[in-house]
């Protein structure tokens, strides 16, 4: 039986089973979910597991799906090589068509332009308040003060310093504008040659960076 917001009793995540009120969802989405979204989601998950190790991250759940998905696909060659690159991991990734429940049961989706975010938003679900392209949650994350925050380290931890993070980002959207309508855009690099794929890494990972800092409490390593 799941609760209100879609969720199971329990998600089991790096052989952690964590209750249901101690997880918070991430879900990346593109068009294919074959480039884009499974690098956004095997570096988010590097990241996480950089930063908090896999016992305490395994309270953020991170996935992703695309508007147009190849079900059951594997990630494109180069977008694995990319991922290999940064020392991410690629095993076990299969494409996902985007449904209803995925978005039901996200708590924060982040998609690679303003087209996917408004495919998300259309399908309804009240997911308008949690639902920002990358670059945009990007920027608004920069301009919240972690002080406000609840600490990572308290009882309730990361799952609700990220809950926090969001609502914190939606209240700032209509005040925190992109310069231009292109600064919110990660392009496709489908078909392209690896130098491509190599950019477009790059531009997620740095966009994912102060974002995982946010929620997490926890910088980069240098």
């Amino acid at each position: 039986m799941s609760d209100l917001h879609g969720r199971g009793p329990a998600e089991r995540t790096g052989g952690i089973i964590q209750p249901a009120s101690d997880t918070f969802r991430v879900l990346h989405v593109s068009t294919g979910n074959v480039c884009r979204s499974p690098i956004t989601e095997r570096l988010t998950r590097h990241a996480l597991d950089d930063r908090l190790g896999d016992a305490r991250s395994g309270g953020i759940v991170v996935e992703s799906a695309g508007t147009w998905g190849h079900e059951g696909a594997p990630m494109e060659d180069h977008a694995a090589e990319v991922l290999v690159e940064y020392g991410a991991d690629t095993d076990g990734f299969r494409g996902r068509e985007l449904i209803d429940d995925h978005v039901i049961r996200a708590d924060l989706v982040l998609t690679a332009t303003r087209d996917h975010r408004a495919q998300v938003i259309s399908m309804g679900h009240s997911a308008g308040l949690r639902t920002f392209t990358l670059k945009e949650f990007t920027r608004l994350v920069r301009a919240i003060d972690a002080a406000t925050l609840p600490d990572p380290r308290s009882a309730e931890g990361v799952v609700e310093r990220a809950r926090a993070l969001v609502q914190a980002a939606a209240a700032l959207r209509g005040w925190l504008l992109a310069p231009d309508p292109e600064a919110d855009e990660i392009y496709d690099p489908y078909g392209a040659p690896i130098p491509y794929f190599r950019t477009v890494g790059d531009e997620i990972s740095k966009a994912l960076d102060p974002v995982v800092t946010a929620m997490t409490g926890v910088p980069a390593r240098t």
